[in-house]
């Protein structure tokens, strides 16, 4: 039986990145849905002079920021990997075409875009040095799931500590307030899942700092 040689992302050899296109993504979604800076600063609880900046390009928002962003305009954080998605039922990611954004210092790569069921998130996230998720802290529903690659990972859940080193994993009820940073001077990497428990939910709420 020959091997399956495509799949919901695009053929070719060289990494798809999507630098810049975070700010381009976020301008388009913001008035796809009609929102005025001030009425999304209102349902994402940023300040207008932040939105301004993530839309011009002049800051690079973190990882908690974008789901706060992605929560006001009412879609889940992969929406601002890819322009146009083609949902499908089965998604092969090629290592050489894996969609990515640089978000603060952490690269994602996404490993299921495309994927119908927009209840389950799947990342590669390459950490540098003293990257972490964003000041606040995060609560959403479902389940998260990390997997440490390689360097260390140190997650806090409910003002309990747990330090991953590579092969260690960790699962919770992500209700529960948590972050996460890299805890190694140099890069660190995982792998991320993020799985919503209701589908029905709406997929803003699913991953959103405290305020």
């Amino acid at each position: 039986m020959s091997k399956a040689r495509a799949g919901g992302s695009s053929a070719g050899r060289s990494r798809r990145t999507d630098d810049g296109s975070v700010a381009t993504r976020a301008r388009e979604l913001r008035t796809r849905t009609g929102l005025s800076l001030r009425a999304l600063a209102g349902r994402s609880g940023l300040s207008i002079n932040t939105l301004s900046l993530i839309e011009t390009g002049k800051t690079s928002p973190s990882v908690a920021t974008l789901q706060q962003l992605a929560r006001g305009l009412g879609v889940t954080i992969t929406a601002f990997f890819e322009a146009t998605p083609s949902r499908q039922h089965t998604v092969l990611t090629r290592a050489s075409v894996r969609p990515e954004v640089t978000i603060e210092g952490a690269r994602l790569a996404n490993l299921a875009k495309d994927l119908a069921d927009e209840n389950v998130n799947c990342f590669v996230v390459r950490l540098m040095p003293g990257t972490n998720s964003g000041k606040g802290m995060i609560v959403h529903t479902g389940h998260e799931f990390v997997y440490t690659l390689r360097g260390q990972i140190l997650y806090t859940i409910d003002e309990k500590e747990y330090l991953l080193d590579p092969g260690d994993s960790l699962v919770f009820e992500a209700h529960l307030p948590h972050r996460w940073r890299n805890g190694k001077e140099g890069e660190s990497e995982m792998l991320l899942f993020l799985c919503s428990r209701d589908a029905h939910e709406e997929p803003g709420k699913r991953h959103f700092p405290i305020q």
